[in-house]
């Protein structure tokens, strides 16, 4: 059986991970895209890949391709997914899914129309520790609040993360949203209601956010503190780190365990607070590479990706909510 082929279009950071994913998962690297000549060339080099493009309509026209992988500045996400799958070709698109949730909209619909899959990075989905700790939570009843941290400490981004007209957002877009995708897959996927937010910028000399407070009221009663910042002097936690305060104990992720306090009989095992996941390293190459299989298994199969598109889309209706309740100083109802 043919290896299925991958383009790709960027050549940053996060797109020499997909690469490198790709390859573990037996793809083959067969494009990428990019408009400056010198990183174009690196990319290929270093991946063994022959076709370079500058664009994605050339790349599209040539043909050749099973799916993409977007990891473009956030202004162009949804422009290149949809010329992506009209073309019938799937899409894996870097977090956050595209700027707005009409934009969200109109991928989701490119998606439909044309039968080829879309699946949004939200990474954390396909850590260990996530999968377990949202299949045991349920130990510790109904869940009450939760808290997330999205945070860089001591250290930002640069580049077009810092420039609104090509992320459309600050740490917010960058940092926040791995917070908020990972609460709302841990409660398993309630629909947003209501947001509430501050948000500023302290620590640098861009026209994007550096620090905020965002508070979400999710269908069925639970309330989330999302906390999210670049160069922040500590944080309470590391990215993705979510505490779930349910009738009957605490379940953490990052350190990972459940701290029971409900009826003895009905206590786990593993609910021993001396007891903590052993941990490497925080962000591994594996879990980039079980999102690319996924990814591969659904252009294979036919399958619908999780996380799709409607999974981006809630989490664009919380980040646009929360710049908006930011500015305006209100609530948010989100309809």
């Amino acid at each position: 059986m043919m290896a299925l082929r991958i383009g790709f279009l960027g050549t940053g950071f996060i797109n020499q991970i997909h690469a490198t994913a790709a390859r573990h998962s037996g793809a083959d690297l067969a494009a990428v895209v990019n408009h400056r000549p010198e990183s174009l060339a690196a990319f290929a080099a270093k991946h063994d890949i022959a076709r370079r493009y500058e664009t994605v309509e050339a790349l599209l026209r040539d043909g050749g391709v099973d799916g993409i992988v977007i990891g473009t500045p956030n202004v162009l996400h949804a422009r290149q997914a949809i010329a992506a799958l009209e073309a019938g070709v799937g899409v894996l698109v870097e977090k956050p899914m595209a700027i707005t949730p009409d934009e969200c909209a109109a991928m989701v619909a490119a998606s439909e129309r044309s039968g080829a899959p879309l699946m949004v990075a939200h990474c954390w989905r396909f850590d260990d520790e996530v999968r377990w700790l949202r299949d045991q939570a349920a130990l510790i009843g109904p869940i009450v609040r939760t808290k997330s941290y999205g945070v860089h400490v001591r250290w930002g981004p640069s580049g077009w993360f810092t420039k609104r007209a090509l992320a459309g957002g600050g740490a917010l877009a960058d940092m926040g949203i791995h917070a908020i995708d990972t609460t709302r897959f841990l409660l398993g996927d309630p629909e947003p209601v209501s947001v509430y937010a501050r948000i500023g910028t302290f620590y640098g000399d861009y026209d994007v956010d550096d620090t905020g407070l965002v508070l979400v009221n999710w269908a069925g009663g639970v309330s989330s503190v999302i906390e999210f910042g670049w160069w922040q002097p500590q944080s309470d936690g590391v990215a993705a780190a979510t505490q779930l305060y349910g009738h009957d104990g605490l379940a953490s992720l990052f350190p990972t365990q459940i701290l029971y306090t409900g009826p003895a009989d009905r206590r786990p095992a593993w609910s021993d607070p001396g007891f903590v996941f052993p941990r490497v390293e925080h962000v591994p190459q594996s879990l980039y590479d079980r999102q690319m299989a996924h990814f591969l298994d659904c252009l294979k199969t036919g399958a619908a990706p999780a996380p799709g598109g409607r999974e981006g889309r809630a989490n664009v209706k919380i980040v646009a909510a929360a710049y908006e309740s930011a500015r305006s100083g209100q609530v948010v109802e989100i309809a």
